[in-house]
């Protein structure tokens, strides 16, 4: 499992926001590229950013520092908020950016994400923010006018690979991320996984290693010390190589 060490991104800073309330957003680092740069140096195969002045204002908003970010570390990047246009996702992509993830346009433009889909396979994610099961749109300002299950089911139609699934009542609370509502989509799609929201520890970490999860992204657990992001990444790797041993000796029986 990939650990995804996450750098929201309000007014040129690196933040944490609790429960996606603007309001509470609290300063966690001084620089994004510095924050960067040592997530690489802890081992981290991939960055998950959010530019959150982007998800509320419709477009992308902190895209100068994000491009400056993908030019600085070797390990790729993925970005989302504020993404609504085919011409938004192809300024991140032809800047470098590893993947992009579309939350509000996926749902409300299918034919620009099968255009994109298409166009950067592998490169397109989609990110499901839910709140009592139903999704939220507009950095998590409004309803999305779907349920979660069905949202999860029409981006797969539409040959969507990742899914970022994200319960909003535990993001940044450090209470544990919502392993029933992973354990459940996992028996419904056959997307790629990443868990988003909660993740409080190391033990956290390995329980959704252990549910066999694409990948899991820490926030706030990082900054505020909760959670070591080498012993993290170890443990995500530990299931994998479990996972691998054990499909071997399946093979061989």
């Amino acid at each position: 499992m990939i650990i995804f060490p996450a750098i929201d991104i309000l007014s040129g800073r690196p933040v944490r926001l609790i429960q996606g309330d603007y309001d509470q957003a609290s300063q966690v680092a001084d620089s994004i590229v510095e924050t960067a740069k040592s997530f690489e140096k802890a081992g981290s195969e991939w960055i998950h950013m959010v530019d959150l002045d982007g998800a509320k204002a419709g477009h992308p908003v902190n895209h100068e520092y994000i491009l400056e970010t993908v030019r600085t570390v070797g390990i790729p990047i993925e970005i989302g908020g504020g993404i609504r246009t085919e011409a938004d996702a192809r300024l991140y992509l032809d800047g470098g950016v590893g993947r992009v993830i579309l939350g509000t346009a996926a749902l409300q433009d299918e034919h620009m994400l099968r255009s994109l889909v298409k166009d950067y396979p592998g490169k397109i994610a989609v990110s499901l923010d839910a709140k009592d099961g139903r999704v939220k749109v507009a950095g998590w300002l409004e309803d999305g006018g779907v349920l979660l299950d069905d949202a999860v089911k029409q981006m797969e139609d539409a040959g969507v690979k990742t899914l970022i699934v994200t319960d909003i009542r535990k993001d940044g609370m450090l209470q544990g991320p919502s392993f029933a509502l992973m354990e459940h989509l996992s028996a419904l799609t056959d997307c790629d996984l990443v868990a988003s929201g909660g993740v409080s520890s190391l033990k956290d970490i390995e329980q959704l290693a252990d549910m066999d999860l694409y990948g899991a992204i820490a926030g706030k657990a990082l900054y505020s010390g909760a959670l070591d992001l080498e012993q993290a990444i170890a443990a995500g790797r530990k299931a994998g190589q479990k996972e691998a041993v054990q499909v071997k000796g399946e093979k061989t029986c």
